[in-house]
């Protein structure tokens, strides 16, 4: 073997070491860029999974909503007084009897949605009354009595139905309506998601 043989050896080793490295540092580069990819892609599905599940929630409202149907009977009277005595002949009053209906639900449209890898989280907002209408209709007016020196106005059946609103509204939440509003928005998220989430997936309700 003569010195040139001897001295191409070891340089066509250090050649095959560089090129080792450079292999090894050219799939470590694929690796990282194709798992910063990965990431950003898997964090646009996780926003876009979290804005779809928003709006199928807020398509729900109004089914996750429930209603306390009421009859009541409540008087008016009103009279004018000076420095505390009633005035005679002004006593204004009757009785009056309706129907009503309250609706109380969750805000499916504020509610708060994360999507992680393993889990749906949803935040769902403090249940409060919707609605509160008084059939007009099943109004029945008893034992009316007015006077000329203090007739009846628009402001008093105004402010008696206002009075009258705010006390079965305290009623109705006395009696645990917005707990059973919190109850049914849970169960219509909880059957509306739960049918769609991947197996490995849990559903968390706040």
């Amino acid at each position: 073997m003569n010195d040139t043989q001897t001295r191409t050896r070891p340089v066509k080793a250090l050649k095959y070491i560089l090129l080792g490295l450079l292999l090894c540092v050219a799939v470590g580069l694929c690796g990282f860029f194709a798992g910063q990819a990965a990431l950003r892609n898997s964090q646009q599905n996780t926003k876009l999974d979290a804005v779809v599940i928003g709006n199928q929630l807020t398509q729900i409202s109004e089914l996750s909503s429930v209603s306390y149907q009421y009859t009541n009977m409540a008087q008016f009277t009103n009279s004018n007084d000076f420095y505390g005595v009633t005035i005679p002949f002004t006593t204004k009053k009757f009785i009056l009897t309706y129907d009503g209906q309250i609706k109380a639900g969750v805000d499916l449209s504020q509610a708060r949605v994360d999507v992680t890898a393993a889990a749906v989280t949803v935040t769902l907002p403090s249940p409060r009354i919707l609605s509160h209408e008084i059939q007009e209709e099943s109004m029945e007016v008893f034992d009316e009595k007015t006077s000329i020196f203090n007739p009846f106005t628009v402001e008093d059946f105004s402010s008696f139905q206002a009075d009258q609103k705010a006390e079965m509204e305290r009623k109705a939440v006395e009696k645990g309506l917005l707990e059973q509003a919190a109850e049914k928005a849970k169960e219509c998220v909880t059957g509306l998601l739960s049918p769609l989430l991947p197996m490995e997936y849990t559903l968390i309700l706040e």
